[in-house]
C-alpha cells in the first residue's frame, strides 16, 4: 500500500469520520423511539474486510460499541465463512448478545461494501430498540434467570439478499414486540443510515481510490497502537489490583465482586479479571466481547489522545474466565449489562489510579437506573416507556465532577422530560439536583438528581439499577457519594425495593408517583483541603447542607449564613471547640 502524507491522512480521517457522523445523525432524526432519537443510544462505523476490526466510528456514537461492534462484524464474517454466498447489497441483522452483542435490545445491522467486485470493508449500525418481548415491557427484566425471559434472540441472519428484503424475518421480530411499529421505524432508520454511508463512502472512493483509502485505514490503526503503547510506557511497571461490588443479581440478595489485577510491562498491559465472581443467576452477566469493550471505554477516558479504533487494543491482553460473570455464554441473562460494565470501568480507573495517582479519578454514580413503565391507553393501544437517568461524575485531579451527567459508558444523553411527557401518559413532578449526594473532596464529585413522575393512567413498573448498597468510591482521601434510592407511593405510604436497586411486578394505579434519587460521584482528595468559599457557594445554592459542610468539609457556617473562619480553622486543625 502507498504511504500517505500527513495532510492527506488528516483530510481522510475527517472525511471518514464525517461519513460515520452523518450515519449517526440520519438515524437520530428518523428513529421512532426516544432512546435512539433523543438519547442517541446507537452507533455506526466502518470495519476491516477480513478481521472485522473497528477502523472508523462516528464521534457521537456510543464508545461501548467500539469494541463490541468489531466482535459483531466478526460474527457475520464467521457466518459467511460457514455458509458462503456473500453478495453486494446483502445486509445481516441480529441481536445475539453472545455473538458480539451487549444485550437483546441492541439490534445490529451489518453490510458488506464491495469495490470492483471485491469486498472492501464492512459498514455496521447498532441501535437500542424499545421492546423485544420477554417478561417485562422494555425487556429489562430484573428477575430473569435465562435470556429467554428477556426477549427474542435473533442469530446472524440475512435480512436483505442482493437488495431484496426478507419480510419473514421482519414479521418474526414484529410478532415478538409489544410496540412493533416503534421497532419498524428504528429498523428503517438504521437501513437508511447504511444506505447513506455506502453512498458517501462510494463517492470518497471515487475521489481518492481504494488503495489510498486502504492505506489510511492502516495508518489510523497503527497510530492508535503507537499512542496506546506510548501511554502505557509512561506508567511504572507492576501489578495493580482493585475491586468493587454489585448490589445483587436481582435473584439472590448477595453482593458480587468485580476484581481486576492490572499488570503493566513496558508498553503492554494485561487486564486479569479471573478473581471476579463466577456467573450470576440474575441478569447482570456480560459476554467477553462486552467486557473488552468496557475496558476500552475506561482506557479511553484515561488516555484521551488515543483514537477510537481497534489499534489501541493491540498492546492489551485479557484474562476473562469463560462462562463467568464477565464472560457469559448462552443462555445466561444479560439484560442489565450496563450495570456491570459501569463497575468494570470503575475498577479499571481504580487500578490505573494506583499505578499513576496523577490520573486518579473518583467513581462516577455507576448506574443507569433502567426504568420501564408500561400500560394501555384508553383506546386499548400499548405504550412502553423506557428511560435511563443521570447522576454525578467523580472528582478528578483538576476539577469537581459534573453534576447530573450521563455515565462514562457512552456519549448518550438523558432523554428530555418534555419528550417523555409528550410520548407517554406520565407527568414529571420533580427533576432536580439532589442535595448532599456528591462525595466530598478537594474536588468533590458531581451531584446526583431527583426524578419524580406521576402515572397519569396507571401502569406496570420495573427498575434495574445499582449502587443501592455500595456507594461510588472516593480516591486519595475523598469521600464516597450517596447511595441510589427508589420509592413508590402506596396507600400505606412510600415503599422501596427489598433488593435496594431492582424491582419488577410493580403495578400502580393512576395518580401514584415513583421517585428516583440517584447517586453523585465520589470525591477526590481530603475534603478538609477544599477551599471554604467553594463549600459556602454550594451551601448557598442548596446543594450542600450546613450539617454536611461541617461534618465532611470542616467548614462552619454561622447564623448569618457566612463562614465562621475561627471555628472552621479550629475544626480543620483538630482544636476542640
Amino acid at each position: 500500500m502507498s504511504s500517505l502524507d500527513p495532510v492527506t491522512l488528516a483530510i481522510l480521517k475527517g472525511r471518514l469520520e464525517q461519513i460515520a457522523d452523518e450515519m449517526d445523525a440520519t438515524l437520530y432524526r428518523s428513529a421512532f423511539n426516544p432512546t435512539i432519537a433523543e438519547a442517541k443510544d446507537a452507533c455506526h462505523g466502518i470495519y476491516h474486510a477480513e478481521t472485522g476490526d473497528t477502523l472508523v466510528q462516528g464521534t457521537s456514537g456510543l464508545p461501548i460499541f467500539v469494541g463490541a461492534m468489531a466482535f459483531a462484524v466478526r460474527a457475520v464474517i464467521a457466518k459467511v465463512a460457514r455458509d458462503g454466498g456473500l453478495k453486494e447489497k446483502d445486509t445481516f441483522i441480529f441481536n445475539d448478545p453472545y455473538e458480539g452483542g451487549t444485550h437483546l435490545n441492541d439490534f445490529r445491522l451489518v453490510r458488506p461494501i464491495f469495490r470492483d467486485g471485491k469486498l472492501f470493508c464492512w459498514m455496521a449500525s447498532v441501535g437500542h430498540w424499545l421492546d423485544i418481548g420477554g417478561n417485562v415491557a422494555g425487556s429489562y427484566n430484573p428477575k430473569a434467570v435465562e435470556s429467554f425471559q428477556e426477549g427474542v434472540r435473533i442469530p446472524v441472519v440475512k435480512l436483505i439478499s442482493e437488495g431484496q428484503m426478507n419480510n419473514d424475518i421482519i414479521e418474526i421480530i414484529s410478532a415478538n414486540s409489544r410496540v412493533p411499529m416503534s421497532n419498524w421505524g428504528d429498523l428503517n432508520g438504521q437501513l437508511n443510515a447504511l444506505d447513506l454511508g455506502e453512498k458517501r463512502l462510494g463517492a470518497l472512493l471515487e475521489e481518492y481510490g481504494a488503495q489510498t483509502i486502504e492505506a489510511s485505514f492502516e495508518a489510523f490503526s497503527n497510530r492508535a497502537e503507537a499512542l496506546m503503547r506510548s501511554a502505557i510506557s509512561s506508567m511504572p511497571d507492576g501489578t495493580y489490583s482493585f475491586e468493587d461490588v454489585l448490589d445483587n443479581d436481582g435473584i439472590t440478595d448477595e453482593m458480587l465482586t468485580v476484581a481486576l489485577d492490572l499488570t503493566i510491562s513496558g508498553d503492554t498491559m494485561e487486564l486479569d479479571f479471573s478473581r471476579s465472581t463466577q456467573a450470576a443467576q440474575g441478569p447482570i452477566n456480560i459476554s467477553r466481547s462486552t467486557t473488552i469493550a468496557a475496558c476500552y471505554v475506561a482506557l479511553k477516558h484515561i488516555f484521551t489522545e488515543v483514537p477510537a479504533n481497534a489499534g489501541c487494543l493491540r498492546p492489551i491482553s485479557f484474562n476473562i474466565v469463560d462462562n463467568s460473570l464477565l464472560g457469559a455464554n448462552a443462555p445466561k441473562p444479560v439484560a442489565g449489562y450496563t450495570e456491570t460494565i459501569l463497575r468494570l470501568i470503575g475498577v479499571v480507573l481504580g487500578a490505573i489510579a494506583q499505578a499513576d495517582p496523577d490520573r486518579a479519578t473518583a467513581a462516577p454514580f455507576g448506574t443507569i437506573n433502567a426504568l420501564s413503565v408500561a400500560g394501555h391507553r384508553q383506546n386499548g393501544s400499548r405504550w412502553v416507556m423506557f428511560s435511563f437517568f443521570g447522576g454525578g461524575l467523580g472528582g478528578n485531579p483538576v476539577s469537581d465532577g459534573l453534576n447530573h451527567a450521563n455515565n462514562p459508558i457512552s456519549t448518550a444523553t438523558i432523554p428530555p422530560v418534555e419528550i417523555l411527557e409528550a410520548a407517554y401518559p406520565v407527568m414529571f413532578t420533580q427533576w432536580a439536583l439532589r442535595p448532599d449526594s456528591a462525595g466530598a473532596g478537594v474536588h468533590r464529585g458531581g451531584f446526583g438528581a431527583v426524578y419524580e413522575l406521576e402515572l397519569l393512567g396507571g401502569g406496570d413498573v420495573a427498575l434495574l439499577g445499582e449502587r443501592g448498597k455500595q456507594a461510588p468510591f472516593g480516591v486519595l482521601g475523598g469521600e464516597p457519594a450517596a447511595l441510589n434510592r427508589f420509592f413508590w407511593q402506596t396507600e400505606d405510604g412510600e415503599k422501596s425495593p427489598p433488593m435496594a436497586s431492582k424491582i419488577t411486578d410493580l403495578r400502580l394505579p393512576a395518580g401514584k408517583r415513583i421517585r428516583l434519587e440517584t447517586p453523585g460521584g465520589g470525591g477526590w482528595g481530603d475534603p478538609h483541603r477544599r477551599d471554604p468559599e467553594k463549600v459556602l457557594h454550594d451551601v448557598k445554592l442548596g446543594l450542600v447542607s450546613v450539617a454536611q459542610a461541617k461534618a465532611l468539609y470542616g467548614v462552619v457556617i454561622g447564623t448569618d449564613g457566612e463562614i465562621d473562619m475561627q471555628a472552621t480553622g479550629n475544626l480543620r486543625n483538630g482544636v476542640a471547640a
